[in-house]
């Protein structure tokens, strides 16, 4: 057995002192700040990965990675197949947990609320700007079913390609019935720093009164202990 390699946690930390009184500036430059790195110096591989954690029917938790898609002082949110395994629990249960992390920047933010559905015209703005392979991927896979092999998926694929061709227009390819989106309505947003000897940062804006991620009064500040 190869032995563990550790390092220590090289970052800038975080103070209470640098944080305005709602989370939603912090998220955004955040956000912004690892999608830069990616563009300069490339230790960033897919800055908008997030991971989301759902609990099915039967208390069973679930947790994947999808690409942060819609970012705004409502929370942050994804797309999917309502009907893929994310979807049904978030139709028995729809408390989720996600979050964002940065290990070359030593960062990390950690979003708990409730998952709502995005309306569809959202929706159907996000999927016509998607490339056309992506909206015949929609129609192809049955997401989270059993499939008997790849051959199926790429047969179904080139069905709906002869069905909708390629035409360069944004509407080619109808948006399905099944295919949306979900805002994640935080009532816990946390921000992680990475500090020396694992003394990390965390400082957690935690819903004290309605508002969104914007809003100063809908929110309190607290540190826990890493």
């Amino acid at each position: 057995m190869q032995p563990i390699k550790r390092w220590d946690y090289a970052g800038e930390g975080l103070d209470e002192s640098e944080l305005p009184a709602a989370p939603w500036p912090v998220v955004e430059r955040w956000v912004d700040d690892a999608r830069i790195r990616q563009g300069e110096q490339g230790d960033v591989p897919e800055p908008d990965a997030i991971s989301v954690a759902t609990v099915d029917g039967a208390g069973q938790p679930h947790v994947r990675t999808v690409l942060l898609r819609y970012l705004t002082p409502a929370g942050p949110g994804f797309y999917t197949n309502l009907q893929s395994r994310k979807g049904l629990d978030l139709q028995a249960n729809p408390r989720i947990a996600a979050a964002l992390t940065w290990p070359a920047m030593y960062r990390a933010i950690r979003f708990v609320g409730t998952a709502e559905e995005l309306d569809r015209e959202t929706v159907t703005e996000y999927f016509q700007n998607r490339p056309y392979g992506s909206r015949i991927g929609a129609w192809a896979s049955r997401q989270s079913e059993p499939a008997a092999g790849r051959i199926e998926l790429e047969d179904a694929v080139a069905a709906y390609e002869r069905k909708w061709p390629d035409t360069g227009s944004a509407d080619d390819v109808p948006l399905p019935v099944h295919w949306g989106g979900y805002v994640v309505r935080c009532d816990e947003v946390e921000f992680w720093a990475g500090r020396a000897s694992r003394l990390h940062d965390r400082l957690v804006y935690v819903r004290c009164a309605d508002g969104d991620l914007s809003d100063p009064g809908a929110w309190r500040i607290e540190r826990r202990q890493p």
